[in-house]
């Protein structure tokens, strides 16, 4: 599951990571631009998803990160998806500070987080 959240509309970085990680076996669901909480928390029901992708570009597109991982836990699926954060501004730092499991700071590192964790609940 992949988006860039709520308030922010850039796209080319999630796009990069999106067919990085399809021409590497991953079935991506990219839910797009400007997603809200609710959309992503819908998509990984309806998906089954493990793996939550969260992209901005935009500093003020944090705040939709952590409503982001808050909406997920309130749906009690926190505990059952991997949530990585990407985009030009994250930190690993940053992932703790919002919630997030792990910072994707290229379209390989997404590749590799993805897999591990992948591997791990197989």
């Amino acid at each position: 599951m992949l988006g860039t959240v709520q308030s922010d509309i850039h796209d080319i970085g999630k796009n990069i990571v999106a067919s990085v990680l399809g021409a590497n076996g991953f079935r991506v669901v990219d839910l797009g631009v400007d997603v809200p909480p609710e959309a992503f928390v819908a998509a990984v029901k309806a998906e089954s998803a493990h793996v939550v992708g969260l992209s901005c570009l935009l500093t003020t597109a944090f705040s939709s990160m952590e409503r982001t991982v808050a909406a997920l836990r309130e749906a009690g699926l926190r505990d059952q998806v991997y949530v990585m954060i990407g985009g030009g501004p994250v930190s690993a730092d940053l992932a703790g500070k919002l919630g997030a499991d792990d910072v994707g700071l290229s379209a390989q590192d997404a590749v590799g987080l993805a897999g591990r964790y992948l591997e791990t609940v197989s």
